[in-house]
C-alpha cells in the first residue's frame, strides 16, 4: 500500500488559511445579499437603514480582503498539487474538504426546513423567499464545487481559471452594487457630517429650552449656554469648526441654522413604506433638510414647557 504524504507546517498553514478565507468569503457574500434584499424589499415594521448600511459595509470589506486572499492561496495550492500529485490524498486536505461538504450540506437542509416551515405558516413573502434562495444557491455552489474538487484528476483543465473569473466578476459587481444602496465613501462621509450637525442642533435646542425653562427668557446668544460646572460646551460645525447660527425671533420663538452637504430627499431610506422612513427616525421629521443653509424655526409652548423659577435663598 502506497504511503500517504505527510503534512508539512507549510501545508497546514496554506490549507487552513485557504479554508478560513473561503468561509469568510461565503459568509460575507450571504450577509451582503441578505442586506440587499432587506433594502430592496423592506419590512414595514422592522426597517433600519443604518443597520443595513453597516451590514453592507462590513460584508463588502470582508469580500474585498478575503476573496483575493482565498484566490491567491487556491492558486498556490493548485500549483503545489500539480508539482506533487500525491498531496491530493493528504489527510489534512481531505478532512477540510469533507468538513466543508458537511457544513454546506447541513446548511442546505436547514435552509429547506426553514423554507417549508414558513410556507406552512403562511409567511411566504418575496423578501423571505429571496433570502432562502441566496443561502440555498451559495451552499449548493459550495457543495458542488468541493464534490468536483474531490473527483478531479491532476490533469490540466481550464475550469479553475473560468471559476476564478466568474467569482471575481460577481464579487466586484456585488461590492459596486452596494455603492448604489449605501452610497460612495465620500457620500457616506458627507451624510455622517450632516447627521452630526442635526445631533448638534438637537442638543442646542434642548439647552435653549432648558435655559428658558429656568430663566423664563431665551438666551441672547449661544455663549450664555456655556456651563463650566456641568461641562457643557457649545458644539461647532464638525467640518468648518464655525459656530451654528442662532437668532431670537420673538419672546418664545428662535431659529437654529446650519449648512448641510446633503439632502434628505437623496437619502436611501426615504420613500420606503416603513415606520422609519426618515434618516433621523420616526419622531425626528422636523429636522428634514435640503442641501445648503437651512434654518429651523422653533416656538416654545409655555403649557408644554412650563418654567420652574425658584426664589434663591438669602445667604446670611
Amino acid at each position: 500500500m502506497e504511503n500517504l504524504p505527510r503534512s508539512t507546517p507549510k501545508d497546514v498553514f496554506m490549507h487552513l488559511f485557504n479554508i478560513v478565507t473561503f468561509y469568510l468569503s461565503v459568509v460575507g457574500f450571504i450577509v451582503l445579499f441578505v442586506n440587499y434584499v432587506n433594502e430592496l424589499f423592506p419590512d414595514t415594521l422592522n426597517y433600519y437603514f443604518t443597520a443595513i448600511a453597516n451590514g453592507v459595509r462590513w460584508s463588502s470589506s470582508i469580500l474585498f480582503v478575503a476573496v483575493p486572499a482565498y484566490l491567491l492561496t487556491s492558486w498556490l495550492l493548485a500549483r503545489d498539487l500539480h508539482k506533487e500529485p500525491k498531496k491530493r490524498e493528504m489527510k489534512l486536505r481531505k478532512w477540510l474538504i469533507y468538513f466543508t461538504l458537511f457544513i454546506s450540506a447541513i446548511t442546505i437542509v436547514v435552509d429547506l426546513m426553514i423554507f417549508v416551515y414558513n410556507f406552512l405558516d403562511g409567511e411566504l413573502t418575496v423578501r423571505f423567499f429571496l433570502k432562502v434562495l441566496v443561502v440555498l444557491l451559495v451552499a449548493g455552489a459550495v457543495f458542488g464545487y468541493y464534490i468536483w474538487e474531490l473527483k478531479r484528476s491532476n490533469a490540466k483543465t481550464s475550469i479553475p481559471k473560468i471559476l476564478t473569473i466568474i467569482v471575481t466578476v460577481v464579487v466586484l459587481a456585488s461590492i459596486i452594487w452596494g455603492f448604489f444602496i449605501v452610497g460612495t465613501p465620500w457620500q457616506q462621509r458627507a451624510r455622517k457630517m450632516d447627521e452630526q450637525r442635526v445631533n448638534d442642533l438637537q442638543t442646542l435646542q434642548y439647552q435653549i429650552i432648558d435655559y428658558w425653562n429656568r430663566k423664563n427668557s431665551l438666551p441672547a446668544g449661544l455663549a450664555l449656554l456655556q456651563d463650566n460646572i456641568s461641562g457643557f460646551s457649545i458644539p461647532q460645525d464638525p467640518e468648518t469648526k464655525f459656530d451654528y447660527e442662532y437668532k431670537v425671533v420673538e419672546n418664545l420663538k428662535f431659529e437654529l441654522c446650519a449648512n448641510f452637504k446633503t439632502s434628505d430627499k437623496d437619502f436611501p431610506a426615504r420613500g420606503k413604506d416603513t415606520m422609519y422612513n426618515t434618516p433621523y427616525g420616526a419622531f425626528q421629521q422636523n429636522w428634514e433638510h435640503e442641501t445648503g443653509r437651512i434654518c429651523f424655526e422653533r416656538t416654545i409652548d409655555p403649557e408644554l414647557y412650563k418654567t420652574d423659577i425658584k426664589t434663591p435663598m438669602m445667604v446670611k
